[in-house]
């Protein structure tokens, strides 16, 4: 099966959400990731799902979409042509053997303290889920206390933006 992401552009309304996410459950697709929020805008909200299956029923469930009526744009994210970021808080145990392999991991993939108290670490990563994944299974050498992990988001590049598809 073949993961895609795309963006939903929506009213701004109560039970939205339900919907998007009941059109997923109905066409069989489990939602991977997803990421809302309200947009530039507040009339909509912006809705960021990866998720897998085959084109055929991709395409299905994009057509779909289209039908309901809160939904004003749908868009599918070509990967070469997106910029796409995950944020991931992982705590870690800390203890005296693992300081220095726990930094130096935490540096090479770029990542950042943002507490540490005597008995715990917290990291803040930020990239794409293949880092994100990665460096949640070197952590896995250590004693991982908690875990929580953002959707996906992904942007175009260049000028193009969801906005310019919005059909009412």
């Amino acid at each position: 099966m073949n993961r895609f992401t795309i963006a939903i552009l929506v009213n701004n309304e109560f039970g939205v959400l339900n919907r998007i996410t009941s059109m997923f459950r109905r066409r069989q697709f489990n939602i991977i990731s997803l990421a809302v929020s309200e947009t530039e805008s507040p009339t909509f909200s912006r809705i960021t799902i990866q998720s897998e299956g085959d084109t055929v029923a991709k395409q299905q469930l994009i057509n779909q979409l289209y039908k309901l009526p809160d939904v004003k744009s749908v868009l599918e994210f070509n990967p070469e042509e997106t910029v796409s970021r995950e944020l991931l808080l992982i705590k870690i145990a800390n203890n005296p053997d693992n300081r220095s392999g726990l930094t130096a991991a935490t540096e090479a993939y770029e990542g950042k303290i943002v507490d540490y108290t005597k008995d715990s670490v917290m990291i803040q990563m930020v990239g794409d889920s293949r880092k994100i994944t990665n460096f949640v299974n070197l952590m896995r050498d250590f004693e991982i206390l908690e875990i929580c992990r953002t959707g996906i988001i992904s942007l175009e590049r260049g000028s193009s933006t969801i906005t310019k598809n919005v059909f009412i």
